[in-house]
């Protein structure tokens, strides 16, 4: 049960938003930063995803004809303009990422500034515009960071964990949006076996791995909640994965009332909601600490 449910558009049974990290082989060379780009197995696993399959993931919402949101990067962007021009002429949401999958709790935040602001200008530059979105690497996030996102006018985070659907973020510098993840819907755990950055996991099988994830849409359904995967094209957009995610969306628009829409439309819409007064979202004030708690 969800306390606050948000009333979706026409009467929808739930709002839809799988999300993409379209993080290439930024992986290899953040974690082995002296040789990663000589290690070519990571290197041809992480280019899977924008070179094999993007296109993929693409031909099955052009099919459907759905719009939905890839987080990006601002080096991936810069490697493989092709992937971003296509997802941008299918009318595709593209987010901020960071610039080269940089983990920001290990940064001053001078440095998470100069990397913010340096994969926003990769947005500017090949999108035409700022990004209306942002997810954290690893789901890191500082207050410093959020503090940034305000400052820089980004309407929503997607990187934390203190809800179930959107909610409000309030701080001394003003509010944002957090349209919140989980482990639990990240295809990592399931999927991901990557010993150059010490992710070991069992690789099960696309029925096994992904039932999880359906488990998670009709809890959702049932709630009236946003649903909402977090996805790499290298891990769930491979061939047979792909082809069984394929077949449950074509089920479920055959039989269920849902909105598929990227996280930047929804989060508009829940907005206008607040602003004609029909809708008040759960606020979480923060910052949560300013100093460690053992300290007084």
């Amino acid at each position: 049960m969800i306390q606050n449910p948000i009333p979706w558009p026409n009467g929808a049974k739930c709002a839809c938003a799988i999300t993409f990290d379209m993080d290439a082989d930024s992986l290899i060379h953040v974690s082995k930063p002296v040789d990663g780009y000589n290690r070519l197995y990571p290197i041809t696993m992480g280019k899977y995803g924008p070179t094999v399959a993007i296109p993929r993931i693409l031909e099955t919402y052009r099919r459907l004809g759905i719009k939905q949101t890839f987080f990006i990067p601002g080096w991936c962007m810069e490697q493989y303009p092709s992937a971003v021009e296509i997802i941008l002429k299918k009318g595709h949401e593209i987010g901020h990422h960071g610039y080269i999958h940089e983990d920001p709790t290990e940064h001053s935040p001078i440095e998470q500034k100069y990397w913010f602001e340096r994969a926003t200008d990769v947005h500017k530059k090949m999108t035409g515009r700022k990004p209306r979105g942002y997810r954290g690497p690893v789901y890191n996030v500082t207050q410093d960071l959020i503090d940034l996102l305000i400052e820089h006018e980004i309407q929503y985070d997607s990187s934390l964990m203190a809800d179930d659907i959107p909610y409000l973020m309030k701080t001394t510098c003003g509010e944002i949006y957090e349209v919140p993840v989980h482990w639990g819907t990240d295809d990592w755990p399931p999927f991901a076996h990557y010993s150059e950055i010490g992710y070991m996991m069992p690789v099960r099988s696309p029925s096994q791995g992904l039932s999880s994830f359906f488990e998670e849409f009709e809890a959702h359904y049932e709630a009236n909640g946003l649903w909402m995967p977090i996805w790499h094209p290298f891990l769930t957009g491979r061939l047979a994965r792909w082809n069984a995610v394929e077949k449950w969306l074509e089920n479920i628009f055959e039989t269920r009332d849902v909105w598929f829409a990227p996280l930047e439309d929804i989060v508009s819409y829940i907005k206008d909601m607040v602003e004609k007064g029909s809708y008040s979202p759960r606020i979480e004030k923060l910052p949560y600490y300013t100093r460690p708690p053992h300290l007084r």
